[in-house]
């Protein structure tokens, strides 16, 4: 692929193919686009680049359709990630700005991917593991019972009803609250885990049975948290791109619905040169390597804050899809997100 008439021909026949559904021919390449060359020219230039693997012929028709790795050449050859148009970064904002809560930031993050890229639209959840701690509170509910609160940099908000038995002095819960900032605040959390068991040492004999409810508390809500899940929305778009499975669109649902597929997915992404980069990362059918989602591709980014990705977000769709457009929404809502979360 170092002749870049070839590379010119082929992106043609991607963006022709992806807009209309339709095998594209040399006659069509000749009417559409201004390649510079002979009708003959761009016809021995599509002989080679089916030679090599790059497209097929369908079926008798003269036309010709990207392969997978025709796709894989188009995308690593985008010079740039085009930017939304303000109508698009618009449907973003309004989406998400009065978003209360992650879990409303998540609903209406896969949304807004959904609307924009026409594709099933998957968002991970922070891991808490993976998360550090912005801030713990200690709340006096009245008689025996405290409100415990984790508040993490991903934006995460856990909270936990502590039952102790009797009230409990003003005092103590003061000492406790600023004790547990001084062991959480900045760290990870599988660090605050390791420093939790030494803590109650450092208060009187006589509180140290309120302190141990309190920590259990803390570490059932961490444990709790810690399975991996997503939120996805639009799995109806795939309805509507039917006839691009050619196969059955079935083995796809039925690889969105086992979420540890997608978590699988997502995991394994993060691991892409792009998304560690902060970027967007494409695998297209067999990269996906997975025997139900062989005429799929998955476009993800990760999303955090302070430079620290805790999660991904993306869609998946055919393999004929607008990657321009598609890698231009996740990133751009994967920043927002990030905003937001970092705010």
């Amino acid at each position: 692929m170092s002749d870049e008439r070839r590379l010119a021909v082929l992106r043609a026949i991607v963006e022709d193919y992806v807009a209309t559904r339709e095998p594209v021919g040399s006659k069509v390449l000749v009417e559409r686009h201004s390649l510079g060359v002979s009708p003959a020219t761009i016809r021995n230039d599509m002989a080679v680049l089916e030679e090599e693997g790059y497209i097929a012929q369908p079926h008798t028709s003269a036309g010709r359709v990207p392969t997978d790795k025709g796709y894989r050449a188009f995308v690593d050859r985008l010079s740039t990630v085009k930017p939304l148009s303000p109508a698009e970064r618009r449907a973003i904002s309004t989406l998400l700005d009065d978003a209360t809560d992650l879990d409303d930031v998540l609903t209406r993050t896969v949304r807004a991917l959904a609307q924009l890229t026409r594709q099933v639209a998957v968002v991970q959840y922070p891991s808490l593991s993976r998360a550090t701690v912005r801030h713990v509170e200690l709340v006096p509910l009245g008689g025996p019972r405290l409100l415990l609160v984790l508040i993490t940099d991903s934006g995460r908000v856990e909270q936990r009803t502590v039952e102790v038995g009797h009230e409990v002095p003003e005092t103590l819960v003061a000492e406790m609250r600023t004790r547990l900032g001084e062991a959480s605040a900045g760290a990870r959390l599988s660090d605050v885990v390791a420093r939790l068991p030494a803590l109650p040492e450092r208060f009187r004999p006589e509180d140290r049975d309120v302190v141990r409810a309190v920590l259990r508390a803390l570490e059932d809500s961490l444990s709790a948290e810690r399975e991996e899940r997503v939120v996805l929305a639009g799995t109806a778009n795939l309805a509507r791109a039917g006839t691009d499975f050619p196969q059955s669109i079935s083995p796809v649902l039925e690889a969105i619905e086992e979420q540890v597929v997608l978590l699988r997915l997502l995991g394994e992404m993060a691991d892409d040169a792009a998304a560690a980069a902060g970027g967007v990362s494409v695998r297209i059918g067999r990269e996906l390597e997975h025997d139900r989602l062989l005429d799929a591709s998955v476009v993800t980014s990760g999303y955090g804050s302070g430079g620290q990705v805790v999660a991904h977000l993306g869609v998946l769709g055919p393999t004929r899809m607008d990657y321009p457009t598609t890698m231009a929404a996740v990133r751009a809502v994967a920043r927002y997100v990030s905003r937001i979360i970092g705010s």
